[in-house]
């Protein structure tokens, strides 16, 4: 095993989790909850996405959140681009980073992009010699990396050629998206080797959501196979609107504590983190997924005097 001693905990959940709620969210709110992240030591986020604002109103006011956020030194404000024009978007508003995505899935990726997975190669071909000399990072994702709802398993080939197109044009980071909770461990460790074996310099990040309970068996096979960058949300907030049967992403805090307890340093303070879910929460109306958030850390104990007691 080549577990790491600290990973990067990407927080998503201002986007991936956001996006699917119909209720909008006031800008205020949104800036005031990435604030309260920041202040619990999270350092890479994935703030927004410069989508159609037709598409998902949610995100609509994504220039606004970046402009309103706290930055403090060393974070990194990450954005969602679906194409050129939000490339564009993003970099004018100041994001720190630009993801760029395609789905492993034709059928997916038509869903989600209205397009084929060839168009959207040439489109991330297009982004990759727009941004090349651009003040901006860039990351590939890959959706339905491990199945796809429509489909079914993935071919490797077929993922492997889209590793090899983000490799070919300049990226040299990527996250592996598990968009409906269809990895699996053996599946996790199979598909990480393969691009290991083939692109060696290429940064991978796993994206797990926990749609059938699996989300953090997940993450510990990512992290015995050495994987330093994990992708979560706040409270488990979360899904995809464009894949039947996407459920929440595993939650920031409970693999937070995951890591914690495994002694892995992540720079993040759980209680804070808590603070953040338990807003979030609130902010929402409904009870959130997320479990530690709700019992709190191992340690946490309660009064003897309090607890009840068994009588008769």
């Amino acid at each position: 095993m080549n577990v790491p001693t600290k990973v990067e905990v990407i927080e998503v959940g201002m986007r991936d989790g956001l996006q699917m709620e119909s209720d909008f969210v006031d800008t205020g709110t949104k800036i005031a909850l990435i604030n309260g992240l920041m202040d619990a030591g999270v350092r890479h986020i994935e703030a927004t996405s410069f989508v159609s604002p037709r598409a998902v109103p949610q995100l609509a006011d994504a220039a606004d959140v970046l402009a309103g956020a706290h930055r403090p030194s060393g974070s990194r404000f990450a954005v969602l681009a679906p194409n050129l024009k939000g490339v564009e978007r993003a970099i004018e508003a100041g994001a720190d980073e630009i993801v760029v995505f395609v789905s492993a899935s034709e059928s997916h990726n038509r869903k989600n992009l209205n397009r084929s997975i060839d168009r959207s190669l040439d489109d991330i071909s297009n982004i990759a010699a727009q941004v090349q000399h651009a003040d901006i990072k860039k990351k590939g994702a890959i959706a339905c990396a491990f199945g796809c709802p429509f489909e079914g398993d993935i071919e490797l080939s077929a993922l492997m050629r889209i590793v090899g197109h983000f490799h070919a044009v300049g990226f040299r980071a990527l996250t592996l998206g598990d968009t409906t909770g269809m990895a699996t461990p053996a599946l996790v460790e199979h598909t990480v080797a393969a691009i290991r074996d083939d692109y060696p310099d290429m940064r991978l990040t796993l994206h797990f959501h926990n749609t059938r309970g699996i989300g953090l068996a997940n993450v510990m096979t990512g992290l015995n196979a050495g994987i330093d960058s994990y992708e979560s949300s706040i409270g488990g907030l979360g899904g995809c609107p464009f894949a039947p049967g996407a459920s929440g992403n595993i939650c920031t805090e409970d693999l937070v504590y995951l890591l914690n307890e495994m002694g892995i340093e992540t720079g993040i303070d759980l209680d804070k983190l808590i603070a953040v879910a338990t807003r979030m929460e609130a902010v929402l109306g409904r009870t959130l997924p997320g479990q530690v958030m709700k019992s709190g850390p191992r340690l946490r104990l309660h009064e003897y005097e309090d607890a009840a007691c068994a009588t008769g």
